[in-house]
């Protein structure tokens, strides 16, 4: 069969409609009631961070919780609503990208946004003693650890540690055409590691099945600073 050239618009987009009919039902709560909290539902949480992307693209942020009384508030205890595992990449900061402030987020980052032990027990700490519901997975374009383990060469020190986690992820891509390979691993990784969540942690898993935690995964645009869902939910217009 002859493989037509796309744009890279367009193999962007046929990625993430991929991924969001992969990921179907797989962060739903399977018919449980949400759980109660004093902060933002796990629904209201992922609008309040699709609707500050939308302020972060357009170039109008709120610059929300960044006052002295914010932060003399937070001092006292913190109660962020949301987790974001992302990557380490200077380009990615989630109180940025999400238009959030001091004590919205609990951030996680690793190169390549992968999860390793202390990661998952980092996150177990937010979702069953700060109360957060609602877990980002967060890649992004151009992402040069996936790109990384993509190729074939040696990799000096420890850096073998960071693409070990994504190989699966750059096995998959290396089925596809060459020019597609690194935005498919990067939407690969993100749904790898959206699933070890559940996976490698009982208490997260506990906690999804329940209905009281939600995963989403999502790829960042570093050229418009769009996050775009990658897993189902509901689709946040945006």
């Amino acid at each position: 069969m002859e493989i037509t050239t796309m744009t890279r618009a367009g193999i962007v987009g046929a990625i993430l409609a991929g991924a969001a009919l992969a990921f179907s039902g797989g962060s739903s709560s399977g018919g449980h009631a949400p759980a109660k909290t004093s902060g933002p539902t796990t629904d209201q949480g992922l609008s309040l961070l699709m609707d500050g992307n939308k302020r972060w693209t357009e170039g109008v942020t709120a610059n929300l919780h960044r006052s002295t009384s914010r932060r003399e508030e937070v001092a006292k205890g913190q109660k962020p609503f949301a987790v974001v595992v992302t990557c380490s990449d200077s380009r990615l900061t989630p109180e940025f990208i999400f238009d959030q402030g001091l004590g919205d987020l609990f951030v996680v980052r690793v190169a390549g946004n992968t999860l390793n032990q202390v990661n998952l027990g980092s996150i177990e700490y937010a979702v069953e003693h700060l109360g957060s519901n609602l877990i980002v997975v967060m890649g992004h374009e151009r992402c040069g650890a996936v790109d990384a383990a993509l190729g074939s060469g040696h990799l000096p020190g420890n850096l073998p540690a960071v693409v070990e986690p994504i190989e699966g992820a750059a096995k998959t891509a290396h089925t596809h055409p060459k020019d597609q390979q690194l935005e498919i691993a990067v939407i690969e990784n993100v749904k790898n590691m959206a699933a070890t969540l559940t996976k490698k942690s009982e208490i997260v898993a506990k906690f999804v099945k329940e209905g009281k935690v939600k995963i989403v995964g999502m790829r960042y645009d570093l050229d418009s600073g769009q996050a775009s869902l990658v897993t189902p939910s509901r689709i946040i217009a945006h």
